[in-house]
């Protein structure tokens, strides 16, 4: 995996939008690269090649699905803008290994799309608004997938890789971290999108663990115990635990003891195997 790395854009030139071209949709979050160099650079840090089958998100103009589609042996492009589906295949059109699929990536039926493809890597630029909806879908999915690649927010980026005790730290960064090693691979300014957004990017590479960071025996209680851990960060573990498992004080006391914990810690200072430890020690 390559460190990580700051791009940065000199006054870079954007070829002018010619009539019959795309425009830029604020509603749908669209904020495209154009520069294919950097482009090239993020495609590196996945890791992907020939052998692999991608599941892109929101493909936009078009350049990074162009370079998968050397690189890879399919990709499949899901696209939310039908008024962009006419460039793409236009663009796109020498590539017999590119489907491209019109509608909402939280919406399309994932399973049946890639069922014959097999184990997969995302790839996604995808607009902040989507960020949390969209990794959370994909980390619950059980789908077969390699790696998470997606270009997000900066702010969203620490979140996913936040460490404990941190204002970044949360339940998205405890999912992403137990299935995935998720890794900023790239700071990306606002200049070297079309348009520029607000704030910068990051993309992060999350190559899919072989199996899950920590033992649990009950992974549904363990997501339970991180989300109440987190419900209210001000309070104390026990009082999370308290209201989210509708417990007396005593009995929850003797739950954090039997994890091996304080009962006066937050939350927010658990690791991973804190929180299985934590969720295993529950006693009905």
């Amino acid at each position: 995996m390559n460190k990580k790395r700051q791009f940065v854009s000199k006054g870079m030139s954007r070829p002018a939008q010619k009539k019959g071209d795309f425009h830029h949709k604020h509603s749908l979050g669209q904020n495209f690269l154009e520069d294919e160099a950097l482009v090239q650079s993020l495609v590196d840090s996945t890791g992907v090649g020939a052998e692999d089958h991608i599941l892109e998100v929101g493909p936009g103009a078009g350049i990074m699905t162009n370079i998968l589609a050397q690189r890879c042996k399919s990709v499949t492009a899901v696209e939310i803008d039908d008024t962009l589906l006419p460039f793409l295949r236009i663009k796109l059109e020498k590539y017999d290994n590119v489907r491209i699929v019109q509608g909402d990536i939280l919406r399309v039926n994932l399973p049946e799309i890639m069922a014959e493809k097999g184990a997969f890597h995302v790839v996604a630029n995808i607009p902040y608004y989507l960020t949390t909806d969209l990794m959370h879908m994909l980390l619950t999915s059980r789908l077969p997938i390699k790696s998470i690649n997606v270009m997000v927010q900066k702010e969203a980026a620490q979140r996913l890789v936040g460490a404990p005790s941190t204002t970044e730290y949360g339940p998205l960064a405890v999912r992403a971290q137990y299935h995935t090693k998720p890794e900023i691979a790239h700071i990306v300014p606002a200049a070297c999108f079309n348009p520029p957004p607000k704030v910068d990017s990051a993309f992060v590479c999350m190559p899919w663990r072989d199996a899950p960071a920590v033992c649990v025996q009950d992974e549904a209680r363990f997501f339970k115990v991180v989300n109440a851990a987190f419900a209210m960060r001000r309070k104390t573990l026990t009082n999370n635990l308290m209201n989210a498992f509708r417990l007396e004080r005593e009995a929850a006391v003797a739950w954090i003891a039997r994890a091996g914990l304080d009962a006066g810690v937050r939350g927010e200072a658990l690791g991973l195997q804190e929180f299985a430890d934590l969720a295993n020690a529950f006693e009905e």
